[in-house]
């Protein structure tokens, strides 16, 4: 037996830590202000412990100010193992913070203990992104608890606020402790991917929201040539936006999809009643726009059809940026971490992964707007946010592995 292959058989004994693990960080809440928590802390502070029986060269909490949060900061931790000024350093990096469980009549237990069926576990967070961090963790595990040191550095990064944007987390702590990182690092984020383990995100979609607010004048029904219908304008105008899809209509097939989307979704309420023509209707655009495209153009776009709707019925149309997350530069699918992972996933299952782009937004987001590259990658249920959010205790023990395989140099 190898010493990789020993590696592998302990990881394959871990099923019960990876049990104990996810109900001990389940039952420790950790929801931002933003959520009506008061932060990460009880869960930062038990993975703390965790690393500190590793006896860890590097071991920093990171404390981002939030006056909104349990003794005013979000805590961030960082933890490391292995000679700094060696070659590059393998990074994993997992966040704390989770979503509420939302409407509890949905769940069929309780969302903060954790329910095992077979080979699954169910409680809010054990996907997002608990996964993550035991995988990266029982790799870490193993590797130190085996007869062969890591021939990288092996770090793992622990961040608060990723569901709520990252102002308190990742953000923070690159514009106060980017010398952490080195270009050169593999730096991966389990936060997103697919079920076969094949998906490595290295490209997101620039991320554009587009308020509307259609202005008329609101009248009886009963006399509609009175007034100026903003809701029929609003019907009008969502269906003049589907030209966007022709305007902007370039295809990449690194992305999934390939193409620019452009989604209306939500319209905010009129008049309360039924017998009156409403005067104001508001209404978004979801909009996830190739690198192709600058955002400024969609933007322009929408203001010239709006223009020509609401010059056609005398209407008055404003179009505002909600929210806007311009597209980092991409990692390249040649980069150095995105070779080692097609190479692990291969090693362990035997599948071919491939580098992909996405149309949401992760963390990994910022890491390559600090010039950081960066791969997105995970063996996950896509149950994130949902009620009985569910992960499989095959896929990290899966992933384990192959994090160790990223430690170890083995790829």
């Amino acid at each position: 037996m190898s010493k990789l292959e020993k590696v592998f058989e302990r990881i394959d004994s871990y099923r019960d830590d990876v049990i104990k693990l996810q109900g001990d960080l389940t039952s420790r809440t950790a929801l931002g202000p933003d959520n009506e928590g008061s932060g990460e802390h009880e869960k930062i502070a038990f993975i703390k412990d965790l690393l500190k029986e590793f006896d860890p060269d590097l071991l920093e909490e990171i404390k981002a100010p939030d006056e909104r949060a349990r003794d005013g900061y979000r805590p961030n931790l960082v933890a490391g193992w292995g000679d700094t000024q060696g070659e590059s350093s393998v990074w994993i990096l997992s966040h704390a913070d989770i979503v509420p469980p939302g409407d509890l009549s949905l769940w069929e237990s309780d969302p903060y203990q954790i329910k095992v069926e077979g080979d699954r576990i169910f409680g809010r967070g054990v996907e997002d992104n608990q996964h993550g961090f035991v995988s990266s963790y029982l790799a870490l595990k193993a590797v130190l608890g085996s007869n062969r040191g890591a021939r990288r550095r092996i770090c793992l990064a622990i961040v608060a606020d990723e569901e709520t944007g990252s102002k308190y987390g990742l953000q923070y702590v690159l514009q106060h402790h980017k010398d952490l990182f080195k270009k050169n690092d593999l730096i991966v984020v389990p936060d997103a991917g697919n079920q076969e383990g094949t998906m490595i995100e290295v490209a997101e979609k620039s991320m554009l929201w587009i308020r509307f607010i259609v202005k008329g004048k609101q009248c009886h029904a009963s006399t509609p040539e009175k007034g100026k219908n903003s809701l029929f304008g609003a019907a009008r105008l969502i269906v003049a936006l589907d030209q966007l899809k022709t305007r902007f209509n370039v295809s990449d097939d690194l992305f999934r999809p390939s193409i620019s989307t452009f989604a209306p979704t939500k319209m905010e309420a009129n008049v309360p009643n039924v017998n009156t023509i409403p005067g104001r209707n508001i209404f978004y655009l979801d909009c996830r726009v190739l690198p192709n495209y600058t955002v400024e153009e969609i933007l322009v776009a929408c203001k010239e059809i709006s223009q020509v709707v609401g010059k056609e019925l005398d209407l008055d149309i404003q179009v505002e940026t909600a929210h806007r997350e311009d597209a980092a530069e991409p990692t390249p699918p040649e980069a150095p971490v995105v070779k080692a992972l097609i190479q692990a996933i291969k090693k362990v299952t035997g599948k071919d992964a491939s580098p992909m782009g996405i149309g949401g937004g992760t963390v990994a987001a910022f890491f390559r707007k600090a010039g950081l590259p960066a791969a997105v990658w995970s063996t996950i249920s896509n149950t994130a946010h949902q009620p009985n959010e569910y992960c499989f205790i095959s896929d990290i023990l899966t992933d384990a592995k192959i994090f160790a395989c990223l430690y170890l140099g083995e790829f």
